[in-house]
């Protein structure tokens, strides 16, 4: 899935065609290229990972086991941290603190994952086209249509934006940012904030 990206997505995409990759070019916007991805997908399992975050080998056998029990409708994975600074202490700590918050909380962000069956994804709803938080929107109403579970092993997210804007600063903005979502801020106010606060164009994914 692209939206209009300045980066190889196209070249990366066309050298793996022969092995049944597809690219989807679409209008900018995270939450509208995911609703567009699961369309298109052909299978009874749907899995969306951001271009940042790499499966591990035996990511598609624990999903596969996982789905073997029908009162699962999903779930994601735990998160490692991959990158220059991923063996700092404070790179540590937040993957401990990120994969507490997913099992305590039931809640996972889109850096983690996500996976569903196919009709759990339609009685949720899909993902809303906001420009943020539409992972943690999504997962909040696949939570209540069934089981979500966490799997190991975990998948690999780039550090790049903790490491360009400093992880003090990138994880007091996350974390301010979901406060003011649970306190019922709209996400298009959030991710004005958002672009303000980090520089990111979330308008651009």
């Amino acid at each position: 899935m692209d939206g209009g990206s300045s980066d190889k997505t196209r070249e990366t995409v066309t050298h793996w065609a022969d092995r049944g990759t597809r690219l989807i070019e679409s209008q900018p916007g995270r939450g509208h290229q995911l609703r567009l991805g699961a369309e298109a997908a052909r299978g009874e399992t749907l899995v969306f990972l951001h271009a940042d975050t790499w499966l591990d080998p035996e990511a598609g056998t624990a999903i596969s086991r996982a789905m073997a029990d029908p009162s699962v409708v999903g779930g994601c994975f735990n998160l490692a941290i991959r990158g220059p600074t991923a063996q700092r202490w404070i790179s540590r700590v937040l993957t401990r603190a990120i994969n507490a918050r997913t099992k305590t909380f039931r809640t996972a962000t889109g850096d983690q994952g996500i996976f569903c069956r196919r009709d759990a994804y339609a009685r949720s709803g899909g993902f809303t086209v906001d420009e943020l938080f539409e992972d943690v929107i999504f997962y909040r109403s696949l939570r209540r249509s069934g089981k979500v579970v966490v799997l190991e092993p975990p998948v690999h997210t780039s550090d790049r934006r903790w490491r360009a804007n400093g992880y003090l600063r990138t994880i007091a903005t996350h974390l301010g940012l979901r406060l003011l979502f649970l306190l019922g801020v709209a996400p298009k106010r959030l991710a004005r904030i958002y672009r303000k606060r980090s520089g990111v164009n979330t308008r651009s994914y």
